[in-house]
């Protein structure tokens, strides 16, 4: 079974649509965990309203709501969400953002193959109604520690583990601004590989509004990891840092 971890934070405006996506995939084995990060709006209502309906359908614990507590971030309610997982798979999804109905089936499919413990895709940038607008990242078939500090590719929405093959507790998320992109550094410093399916299978939803949006904001957490996260000298931060913005430039143009 796949566990679908969500965080949620005021989503209200795109939840409906991100769980949808996870109800609609051609792999039926999973569970979904929405993790609820003090929302103030009309999320939990909207939530709610699935549960209801799995409810009548026989199947309660289908989709579950789980409270994160007081507001802490996107971190601390993703690590609840793993360890409330029940699944052998756990994968990641953000509350506004979209999977393709092909996602867990194709991307399963090819982790089962090549038996490794971290996996991820390829994506599509999409606008604020969630459609996409023919920019595609492509990503390479694997990445080890030394790769990933200068190419940021790897995408929450599109990264499945194999609690088999790595413990829940090297995939907690540390509690720093991008969160995400220091669990993947985290796992690959310690030995394993980040394998990729060069696939489209996730819409990444972008809009004005949010933190990965604002171009500044994301160069400060990204070199805030390298010097006080990871501990690399100023040298290797600059040479690091000189390949993670070539790429991200490619992958907006």
């Amino acid at each position: 079974m796949i566990s679908v971890v969500i965080p949620v934070h005021n989503a209200g405006r795109f939840i409906c649509d991100t769980i949808r996506s996870v109800i609609a995939q051609d792999y039926k084995d999973w569970e979904l965990i929405l993790v609820n990060d003090h929302s103030e709006d009309d999320s939990v209502e909207k939530i709610r309203f699935f549960i209801d309906e799995y409810a009548e359908k026989g199947e309660p614990d289908r989709i579950r709501f789980v409270d994160a507590g007081e507001r802490r971030g996107a971190a601390s309610a993703r690590n609840v969400g793993i360890d409330a997982a029940r699944g052998r798979y756990i994968a990641f999804l953000d509350a506004d953002d979209i999977w393709e109905p092909e996602k867990l089936e194709r991307q399963l499919a090819f982790q089962s193959k090549i038996n490794k413990a971290f996996t991820f895709t390829g994506y599509e940038f999409a606008d604020e109604d969630g459609v996409g607008v023919d920019k595609i990242v492509r990503v390479p078939l694997h990445m080890n520690y030394g790769q990933a500090l200068k190419n940021t590719t790897i995408f929450t929405s599109t990264v499945i583990f194999d609690t088999e093959l790595i413990s829940k507790e090297l995939i907690h998320m540390p509690e720093v601004p991008s969160e995400d992109t220091a669990t993947w550094w985290k796992v690959l410093r310690h030995g394993y590989e980040a394998w990729g399916l060069d696939q489209p299978l996730t819409l990444y939803r972008r809009s004005g509004g949010t933190l990965s949006a604002n171009k500044k904001v994301a160069i400060q957490r990204i070199w805030n990891l390298y010097r006080k996260v990871e501990g690399l000298s100023l040298i290797k931060s600059m040479w690091c840092f000189a390949f993670y913005a070539l790429h991200a430039v490619g992958r907006r143009i």
